[in-house]
């Protein structure tokens, strides 16, 4: 418990916790917007669709880079979105507003 206390004081903890903090400005907005929310939005809309297409291309994928895209693809979207990763890209927006 004090070693938790004592990293939480710390000022190099502070130091690293506003060097994490998004940018107040209209590129740290929309870069929380575009990284973070855009894609579980897409992935929650068409992921499965998203997954279909590259299952069916890596099939006939020549290359390892395609191959390597496409498993990509699937990686990132065949679970669908992520309510984990909506949740902390709204805690980054209230963050950059707020803090």
């Amino acid at each position: 418990m004090k070693r938790i206390k004592k990293i939480i004081e710390s000022p190099v903890t502070a130091r690293a916790v506003q060097a994490m903090k998004p940018e107040k400005s209209v590129w740290g907005f929309f870069g929380i917007i575009l990284f973070l929310i855009v894609p579980e939005i897409i992935a929650f809309i068409w992921g499965v669709e998203i997954t279909a297409y590259a299952k069916h291309e890596l099939l006939v994928a020549t290359s390892l880079i395609e191959k390597q895209y496409y498993n990509l693809l699937v990686m990132l979207f065949e679970d669908g979105g992520s309510w984990v990763n909506i949740a902390l890209a709204t805690g980054l927006l209230v963050w950059l507003f707020l803090g």
